[in-house]
């Protein structure tokens, strides 16, 4: 058996790693062996690359291990469901540190109708969590409108561009070959040619 710890926060200026260490120690409890998994991708998506990677590398009997519910899901109803399931199949255990009603297993009557809490429990915090995500979202974008807050966008590289026209007036490279020398993406090569 295996604890596999997974962290995650939303983007890169966030300390996905912030609760390793305690959940290291928390997983002693189980097993002295452990896998971390750290990610760094919003908890509204379903398909995460670190996430899939620990479902593809579970065993049966496994634990995921998870600070609280928010950090695994802040999915929507039925993508959330499709996670759960996604667990299932793999016969992981999930173990919620903040939750402590998934710290241990009951036989018997008593465990059916822990079991039977904790996916109650599971369900509304990740309800919650998702709620919450939505509210926050919203309060952001009404800050902004009352704010006056006009974006503008991104504004164009224009020496990245006039490179991209010259490049591409010497007819010698392929838009490829362009997109790389300049260092942007074949699409933007494509976009700037098409201005002219």
């Amino acid at each position: 058996m295996t604890v596999r710890i997974y962290v995650r926060a939303s983007t890169k200026d966030q300390d996905a790693k912030r609760a390793l260490s305690d959940l290291i120690s928390f997983s002693k409890s189980y097993d002295n062996s452990y896998a971390e998994y750290i990610e760094h991708f919003s908890g509204t998506k379903l398909d995460r690359p670190t996430l899939t990677l620990l479902l593809n590398d579970a065993e049966e009997g496994d634990i995921l291990l998870v600070e609280s519910v928010d950090r695994l899901s802040r999915l929507s109803q039925d993508d959330f469901a499709i996670l759960k399931q996604r667990i299932k199949d793999k016969g992981l255990r999930l173990v919620v540190a903040d939750l402590p009603t998934t710290h241990t297993v009951n036989n018997g009557m008593t465990g059916e109708i822990l079991t039977v809490i904790n996916h109650m429990l599971i369900d509304l915090l990740a309800t919650m969590a998702k709620l919450d995500n939505d509210k926050r979202r919203e309060r952001i974008k009404q800050g902004l409108a009352n704010s006056g807050y006009k974006p503008t966008g991104k504004k164009p590289n224009t020496m990245k561009h006039n490179r991209i026209r010259e490049l591409d007036s010497q007819n010698n490279m392929t838009k490829e070959e362009i997109a790389k020398a300049v260092g942007v993406g074949v699409a933007t090569v494509y976009r700037v040619i098409r201005e002219n």
